[in-house]
């Protein structure tokens, strides 16, 4: 179908996908390390479509022997402008978060944080997709998907106990993986950091209960639609069987409701 792929209500004819874009009442728009990108719009006819996420060149980096550790000016940068939304920083303080090391590369796949494991790690997402869920009765339930410019705090880090819920790399992700020890390092070199770990610390909360309170209100199908509507990416990026877990039904039960909604959408 080329450069789109129809994930909601109503028709919008490929040959003119090009110019509906402009023209498009609604379009939210994704932070990548190469820019701002469409991922979602809602054309005039009441269409809505999710655009694939363009493919990133390969990521220069220098590797420290031995680890996944990378140093990385673009993912710097990322971070960097994602700070300066809530303060502006000096080289200095700069140069104190680079020297933490802290920048990541995880495989898809990889288990960051295990049931029973303690620790003290924060996650904040540069690029790539994590997801927290549960093991229950040898089936996983996914709770919760952290993509780019998310940062992703365990529980069992504030309550400094063994974790009772896993997290894992859904894509290859570039992350950058900090401490309390860390934190509390720039906070005494940097008193403005603790600030910004307060903004922070209470959108994250803010955020966990407006998803927890819609979640708990809305049917499966409510939740699709939400989900279409805020983060239309992930519809594309999360596995059929992870997604229905998010959702609270069976993979053939999102099977059966994507259908229902595309038939909906045609009458």
């Amino acid at each position: 179908m080329g450069g789109f792929y129809y994930s909601g209500v109503g028709d919008w004819p490929v040959q003119h996908r090009q110019n509906d874009v402009a023209s498009a009442k609604t379009i939210l728009w994704k932070p990548l390390p190469c820019g701002l990108y469409p991922i979602s719009a809602r054309c005039p006819s009441g269409a809505h479509l999710v655009l694939p996420i363009p493919r990133q060149g390969k990521i220069r980096r220098s590797r420290v022997e031995g680890t996944n550790r990378y140093n990385n000016p673009t993912m710097k940068d990322i971070l960097f402008d994602f700070v300066s939304q809530f303060m502006p920083l000096t080289e200095a303080e700069k140069q104190a978060i680079v020297a933490l090391d802290i920048f990541h590369q995880m495989k898809k796949g990889t288990i960051l944080l295990q049931e029973g494991q303690r620790s003290k790690n924060s996650y904040f997402i540069l690029k790539g997709c994590i997801r927290t869920y549960y093991v229950v009765d040898s089936e996983e339930k996914t709770t919760g998907f952290y993509t780019e410019m998310e940062v992703l705090s365990p529980p069992c880090v504030v309550r400094k106990t063994p974790s009772e819920c896993y997290v894992a790399c859904v894509e290859d992700t570039i992350l950058t993986i900090s401490n309390t020890e860390m934190e509390e390092e720039v906070n005494r070199k940097f008193p403005r950091f603790e600030t910004l770990c307060r903004i922070l610390s209470e959108n994250l909360l803010a955020r966990q209960q407006t998803d927890f309170d819609r979640f708990k209100t809305s049917s499966p199908e409510q939740r699709y639609l939400n989900l279409l509507e805020t983060r239309p990416d992930l519809i594309q990026r999360g596995p059929k069987h992870q997604l229905a877990s998010f959702l609270g039904i069976k993979p053939q039960s999102l099977s059966r409701l994507r259908a229902r909604i595309m038939e909906n959408s045609r009458t």
